[in-house]
C-alpha cells in the first residue's frame, strides 16, 4: 500500500439494505492482505476529514473504503472524492 500519495475515487452506493458509500481502492493503495471478515484497519482521509476505519474486500468490487455521511459533507454515489489510507497498526 502506497500510504504517501493520495488518489481520486468516484463514490458509489452499495444497493441493499443500509445503502453503504464507498470510495473504491485502486489495487495500487490496496493492502497487501486482509483480516477477519476480509477488512483491514487504515486511517482514512476523504476531502481533509480523517478517520480509523478499515477498508473491505470484496470478491467482485476489490478494496473499497465504506465512507460514511458526516466525512462525504454533501457528497454521494458518482461525486469524486481525494482520498489517502495508510495501515493502522494500533488496530488489527
Amino acid at each position: 500500500m502506497d500510504a504517501e500519495a493520495g488518489f481520486e475515487a468516484t463514490l458509489l452506493r452499495w444497493s441493499g439494505s443500509g445503502g453503504w458509500v464507498f470510495a473504491p481502492v485502486p489495487p495500487a493503495y490496496a493492502p497487501d492482505t486482509a483480516g477477519a471478515f476480509g477488512r483491514a484497519p487504515v486511517v482514512a482521509t476523504v476531502d481533509g476529514r480523517t478517520w480509523a476505519t478499515s477498508v473491505w474486500r470484496d470478491r467482485r468490487a476489490g478494496w473499497l473504503l465504506p465512507v460514511p455521511a458526516r466525512i462525504r459533507a454533501g457528497k454521494d454515489d458518482g461525486d469524486v472524492v481525494t482520498v489517502t489510507i495508510e495501515p493502522d497498526p494500533t488496530r488489527r
